[in-house]
């Protein structure tokens, strides 16, 4: 854990300057004007410089000052002291020390690149100091990096001394008169933040005005960030002001009131006077349009702030920068702002290390709290306002009070926290406050889809707009992927689910919706529901629902307004007598009946899910034209049903599933005859031997896979062109029907072909982009009934990822109609028996991605598709060296990010380092190289899918990058060597890498497997860099030390691995006699040259 730092000044400037150049004039003259002006500076006498480093006490006044002139004249370089100096000053200078160099009579460029006067002095120095190359190198840094500071250059007859002087007093007393904001006392991991907001506002382009936003949910630090980055920022700005709490301060005291504060702030002037809030928009806009500004709101809530305080960009100066906080993205949209900063939690490496500062005030805790500590950051879930407020209650307190107090968190959440995050709460409309309580209450963690039809029964068509209000809101977020689950800060689900409760805390059948265990237990054994109770949504834990629940089965009658039943974990004594009529979803895992109650009326019934339910068949009672209006109907996992119920009246259904009822016999007949239906659901009947024929126009997706038992794929009555997807994985059937052409919307499709023989025409399927066939026993491509011999006549395929895998693929696969895959863009092709990767793939100009793993006979690789940037060839043990060497071209990955993983374990000569071991290091400052090529050299391959990766840690500074929490240890190991070489750009975690903005101070890259697959194994790992910008900003030894990291050691120590490996012992020997020789020789010259290292 990193201490947070404090800085205390003594001085506000420290003067660096050589004594025999200026002291008697420009430095003198600028250190009276600075001390003229109340300027507490220190100027150090003759006699502090007269030994050759800087002493202690010099070194404190650097560390204890704000900031620090440098006057680079003539002679600077001449003093080593002063380069000692310098250096010291630019070691501080990444802790917050301002750094303002004056050019005095000297060109920045010379300094820079120490030309001129620098060059002499510099090249006396390195006489001088022949042995210490380290102090050399560190000299040389300090100039170039000085030179690339914002600061002043003098220059003869240019201006008057006196006027350049008071350029730079009034500079100095602007910052010194900034006085600083409280950030916060322990700003941990805030460093990153600040650096991206910094990078976003584009602080160096002064011919725009910028306005960006911080948004997020209440409680992450929106207005922590936006001081610290005001403190960072706000010299480089003629005024500035941070309007604090607006939300707050507008309702208590008026938008007016807060005009005349930002006017005041600005502009120094005391008594302003609005007379309304036109006038204070129309000061504003007169005023403040030619002043570089920096203006912060922070806590916008809504948009007459906006148009009060910062209506328009041109209100202000050029250069002049507006910083808006808000919890509401689209106040930020409705205001044009484009350059937006989401805010996120904290990781849990920083949550722990804040809540330890709050609690402990120190770096180091009792190990007995470990375990504790771990519970509080799991509860707070990288909300720091929770870090804070519960560390802050618990300073002083033994672990068991810890313990206690957590529990009582969870039941109770503490009132400060909840205050906080309940004002984004307060912001809704009433039925978006609904929808709210609804998700907190019963709905986290489900898929979009599902929520918005599930609450689509009580609002109608407007779910969407309420979900996109609650992300606005930073409230929900809806994760991305394949389901597009809805999101919540468990701090914000508490906050829900305590305002819930809330409404009636003491009677809970009087709620509008029941989500706790023991409420609904209570509510339905002692028949206590009411009118007021609309969702109901069980789901027990894993203990409690082993329980079977005597419960009274009437106890429905009195909810009359029930609209929504939710069982998914319950073991029910038996079924119920009654379902009110206003029922609308009923979903009832382990549904204890065979039927609904007979006397209910299911005509407003949306939607029935009676999943992992014992019946054996299941009947609509009384007559199932009443169930018009039912669009899902779903059987899943009902391991006793034999046969699905006639549907024939159920002319709404919209997707139908039997999914896994590994008993079901036969489907009716009524399944194929649905005229709305766009699901159909069989996956894993493992003993349904016939299906009923189709004629589902709507039909968008069948599902057939694993069903074992069905040898006959069903027939097609008639144009099923809507169908996109199907999957017939893992299925016995022998052929498939002519009318499978009817089919002709598919756009993926997954075929067995062990048994089945079809045509390779279903892989020109005029609308097919996803294709996928496993264990086909040959493969050989028809022409279309019109072609003719040549290739080109064949019909191209739209498909764009093809998968062929163990499909005994030879060379004719290629020869007799590749072509028509020519828009693939990724291509599998594993486990074939070809032996050749033909020279027309090079025309294949959008495959991206290409896959031949265990080809064992894959010799030789013709051609390379121009775009391919992912490529896999493991267990190829076949290929030829020139193959090989193809793979290891280095233009070839200049040109693009790759990801290659084939056999082999030679070493490209062009990569910049090579170790023998587990990682590699390289040092850069500014901005992460763009191009950062790594490999890896060991014995391993991915699993029987093809998706295993392995993906290095990267650690900077020592401290690891963020990781995904799916990355497992790489564990199958293969017979031989394989290359594992890519971009660290393809990988989707380290993006933000190559985004960050970053101080000009070195910084260490650590790129290693180690805990990613076993050590033992590495044969070598390597790193190049593609140079992109300053090469001089990118380094393979220590800058600061200047020895070498790897390089020159692990190469060798590479090459005497690779000794041992091919067993050279006489060569060993001769080279260890060599290096014998050789130290006996030097140890000889050293002892008669004697003592003296300087001569050494």
């Amino acid at each position: 854990m990193a201490t947070p730092s404090f800085r205390r000044f003594t001085y506000d400037v420290f003067l660096s300057f050589r004594g025999e150049d200026t002291r008697y004039g420009f430095t003198g003259y600028l250190y009276k004007a600075l001390c003229d002006r109340g300027l507490h500076t220190f100027m150090d006498d003759d006699k502090l410089q007269s030994g050759e480093e800087i002493t202690p006490a010099l070194q404190k006044a650097i560390e204890e000052s704000r900031i620090a002139i440098i006057v680079l004249s003539h002679n600077y370089a001449s003093s080593s002291f002063c380069l000692d100096e310098l250096a010291t000053i630019l070691h501080c200078q990444s802790k917050g020390l301002l750094v303002i160099p004056v050019f005095y009579k000297v060109d920045p460029s010379n300094v820079r690149h120490q030309k001129d006067s620098y060059e002499e002095a510099l090249a006396k120095h390195q006489k001088r100091f022949k042995g210490q190359k380290e102090k050399l190198h560190k000299w040389k840094m300090a100039l170039h990096q000085v030179a690339d500071f914002s600061g002043y250059h003098f220059k003869d007859g240019d201006a008057y001394q006196y006027e350049f002087i008071g350029r730079i007093v009034e500079r100095v007393s602007r910052v010194i008169n900034h006085a600083p904001l409280h950030v916060a006392d322990y700003p941990v991991g805030l460093l990153s933040q600040v650096l991206k907001v910094k990078k976003l506002l584009d602080v160096g382009s002064d011919d725009v005005v910028h306005m960006i936003g911080i948004h997020g949910m209440g409680g992450l630090g929106k207005t922590t960030l936006s001081l610290a980055v005001y403190n960072l920022i706000a010299d480089d700005f003629d005024s500035s002001c941070f309007l604090q709490n607006v939300r707050e301060e507008s309702n208590k005291h008026g938008l007016k009131h807060l005009q005349t504060v930002l006017l005041s702030e600005i502009l120094g002037e005391k008594d302003i006077n609005l007379a309304s809030v036109h006038r204070g928009i129309s000061m504003i806009q007169q005023r403040l349009r030619r002043k570089k500004v920096l203006l912060i709101l922070d806590d916008v809530d809504n948009r007459k702030q906006l148009q009060a305080f910062a209506g328009r960009s041109d209100w202000f100066g050029p250069g002049s920068r507006v910083i808006i906080t808000t919890r509401d993205k689209q106040l930020l949209k409705s205001h044009e702002i484009e350059r937006t900063y989401v805010m996120k939690e904290l990781n849990k490496n920083d949550s722990l290390q804040l809540l330890v500062w709050n609690a402990f005030k120190r770096e180091k805790v009792d190990p007995s709290y470990e375990d504790v500590l771990k519970s509080v950051v799991t509860y707070a879930s990288g909300l720091p306002l929770a870090i804070e407020v519960i560390g802050s209650n618990l300073v002083g307190k033994s672990v068991e009070e810890w313990e206690s107090a957590i529990e009582h968190y969870k039941r109770i959440p503490n009132g400060q926290i909840l205050e906080i995050l309940k004002v984004s709460f307060d912001a809704l409309g009433k039925e978006e406050k609904y929808v709210f309580l609804d998700i907190a209450c019963c709905f986290k963690g489900s898929s979009l889809k599902e929520v918005e039809r599930i609450l689509g029964v009580l609002y109608d068509n407007n779910m969407k707009h309420h979900i996109g209000v609650l992300v606005e809101k930073s409230l929900i977020k809806v994760g991305r992927g394949w389901f597009d689950v809805i999101e919540m800060h468990d701090l914000i689900e508490d906050m829900g689910r305590q305002i819930d409760l809330q409404k009636s805390p003491t009677e809970p059948g009087k709620r509008r919706r029941l989500w706790l265990g023991k409420d609904i237990i209570h509510v339905l054994k002692d028949n206590k529901g009411t009118r007021e109770t609309e969702i109901i949504c069980l789901d027990l834990s894993i203990s409690e629902k082993e329980e079977t629940l005597e419960w009274n089965t009437n106890a429905f009658i009195r909810m009359k307004n029930l609209k929504i039943l939710i069982i998914r974990n319950g073991k029910f004594s038996k079924g119920p007598n009654y379902f009110p009529e206003s029922l609308r979803v009923l979903e009832w895992h382990g549904y204890p009946s065979n039927c609904l109650p007979s006397n209910f009326d299911p005509n407003k019934l949306v939607t029935c899910k009676l999943l992992h339910s014992h019946f054996t068949s299941f009947g609509f009672l009384g007559s199932s034209k009443k169930f018009e209006n039912l669009t899902v109907l779903n059987f899943d996992w009902c391991i006793f049903l034999t046969q699905t119920p006639d549907m024939s009246d159920l002319g709404n259904l919209e997707e139908v599933s039997f999914k896994g009822c590994e008993s079901l016999v036969e489907v009716h007949d009524s399944v194929g005859f649905m005229n709305k239906l766009k699901i159909l659901n069989a996956e894993g009947c493992i003993k349904l031997m016939s299906f009923p024929p189709l004629n589902l126009p709507t039909l968008e997706r069948l599902e057939l896979s694993f069903c074992f038992s069905l040898e006959k794929f069903p027939e097609i009555l008639g144009k099923m062109g809507n169908i996109r997807v199907l999957q017939l994985q893992d299925l016995p059937i022998k052929e498939l029907p002519l009318s499978f052409q009817n089919l002709d919307g598919l756009e993926e499709l997954s075929l067995p072909c062990e048994n089945v023989h079809f045509s390779s025409s279903i892989a020109t399927m005029p609308k097919l982009f996803r294709f996928s066939v496993t264990n086909c026993r040959g493969w050989q491509w028809v022409k279309s009934e019109d072609a003719e011999d040549n290739l080109g006549s064949m019909v191209p395929s739209k498909v764009e990822w093809f998968a062929a895998w163990s499909c005994n693929l030879d060379d004719d696969f290629f020869s007799g109609g590749l072509m028509r895959l020519a828009h693939v863009r990724c291509l599998f092709l594993r486990d074939n028996n070809f032996k050749h990767l033909p020279e027309c793939i090079k025309e294949f100009h959008n495959l991206w991605a290409l896959d031949v793993s265990h080809c064992k006979h894959l010799e030789e690789i013709r051609g390379f598709p121009p775009k391919l940037e992912h490529f896999k060839a493991i267990n190829c043990i076949s290929l030829t060296s020139s193959s090989l060497s193809m793979l290891l071209n280095k233009e070839l990955h200049e040109a693009r990010k790759t990801e290659f993983w084939f056999p082999g374990a030679s070493f490209p000569e062009w990569f910049d380092l090579k170790s023998s071991g587990p990682s590699c290091s390289f040092w850069f400052r500014n901005k992460f190289p763009a191009r950062v090529l790594s490999l890896l050299i060991a014995p391993v391959g991915d699993d029987e899918d093809g998706f295993s990766l392995i993906r290095p840690m990267v650690f900077i500074n020592g401290k690891v990058q963020p990781r995904p929490f799916y990355f497992k240890k790489i564990e199958r190991m293969i017979e031989f060597d394989h290359s594992y070489l890519f971009d660290l750009q393809t990988i989707p975690m380290y993006s933000n890498l190559f985004e960050l903005p970053l101080e000009k101070e070195w910084k260490h890259v650590k790129v290693t497997y180690e805990g990613v697959i076993e050590t033992s194994i590495v044969r070598a790992t390597g790193i190049h860099i593609f140079k992109e910008g300053n090469s001089e900003d990118i380094r393979f030894d220590d800058p600061y030390t200047n020895n070498k990291l790897d390089k020159d050691l692990n190469s060798s120590q590479s090459e005497n691995h690779l000794l041992r490996t091919i067993g050279f012992f006489t060569c060993k020997f001769f080279i260890g006699l060599f290096l014998f020789l050789f130290l006996l020789l030097f140890f000889t010259l050293f002892t008669s040259l004697g003592t003296n290292p300087t001569r050494v």
